[in-house]
């Protein structure tokens, strides 16, 4: 699907690194302010994820640099396939002289993708929730939208960096601290011990306020001992640690296999231990991306 100098570009050019650096480059920023309506605006006509459109834009486009993009207005690497009646370009690709749309306006190819995307294929994805970012990045790879097996990551990786969850949520309205009972709480959550670290898994509804005013945190240290932002939309499942994370991993876990959808910020989670030190512990510049079956060390 995607083009191999687009892929380049993404990874070598535009560099994606991880949450707590908050080291986001201005050319992805430029696309997302650019953009971001015209994703939302989809998302309400097409039930597409606001922040899927957008991820999609920026890897398949080189945020919008890629000769694709700048000379064709093709910015999600949508190939002719038989049924396309309107212009073509050609390039190399998983074949030499591969055929690709070209359109009039950036818009069109927005459109376009949209349009492609609300095909049977790709019927499955909207038995999701459009909040459920994850599970379309991982779904859209499945599909076989891209040939790239690390797809979902790169997805995921960037829509968390970029914090591009918070376009789903454009009417959501997070519960606040002086909304919630001071003392009382009908369902504690149960607290489990892993990795010598206290934590909770959160629940369909539950933000970082809602456990922060259970557990008598402020969000700020909560989403600090998690690195992510205040705003971060957790979903049912994700661990939420309630003390700061480790350096290294527990000893018998050495190293760990990236798996489909993982992020950095989720292998982090996943084995409690600091975002910044399993960067360092493997030499990892600030734009890599998780490969599926790279093994990376944990201590």
């Amino acid at each position: 699907m995607r083009l191999r100098y687009v892929l380049f570009l993404s990874i070598i050019v535009l560099s994606m690194p991880y949450l707590s650096a908050q080291h986001k480059n201005k050319a992805y920023l430029d696309y997302i302010e650019k953009y971001n309506s015209l994703a939302v605006k989809h998302q309400k006509l097409y039930g597409i994820p606001a922040s899927i459109t957008l991820a999609q834009g920026l890897l398949e486009s080189g945020a919008g640099r890629s000769e694709l993009a700048r000379k064709s207005n093709n910015h999600f690497g949508i190939k002719c396939h038989s049924d396309w009646k309107g212009k073509r370009v050609y390039h190399d690709d998983d074949k030499k002289d591969d055929c690709f749309r070209k359109y009039d306006s950036p818009e069109d190819s927005f459109d376009d993708h949209a349009r492609f995307l609300k095909r049977p294929r790709y019927a499955s994805l909207f038995e999701l929730k459009v909040t459920d970012y994850r599970g379309w990045a991982k779904g859209l790879k499945q599909c076989g939208y891209a040939t790239d097996k690390s797809y979902a990551n790169k997805l995921i990786q960037t829509i968390e960096l970029y914090e591009l969850y918070k376009y789903d949520r454009q009417n959501f309205k997070p519960i606040r601290v002086q909304d919630l009972p001071p003392v009382i709480v009908a369902n504690p959550h149960p607290v489990y011990r892993s990795w010598g670290l206290l934590y909770v898994e959160a629940r369909n509804g539950d933000t970082l306020e809602s456990i922060a005013q259970e557990f008598g945190f402020s969000v700020k240290k909560l989403a600090k001992y998690n690195e992510i932002p205040k705003e971060y939309p957790l979903e049912a499942g994700d661990i939420v640690y309630l003390e700061k994370k480790k350096k290294k991993a527990e000893k018998g876990y050495e190293y760990c296999v990236v798996r489909s959808g993982d992020s950095m910020h989720a292998i982090a989670q996943r084995y409690g231990i600091r975002l910044k030190n399993l960067y360092k512990m493997n030499k990892l510049p600030d734009d890599y991306s998780p490969s599926v079956g790279d093994t990376l060390r944990l201590r």
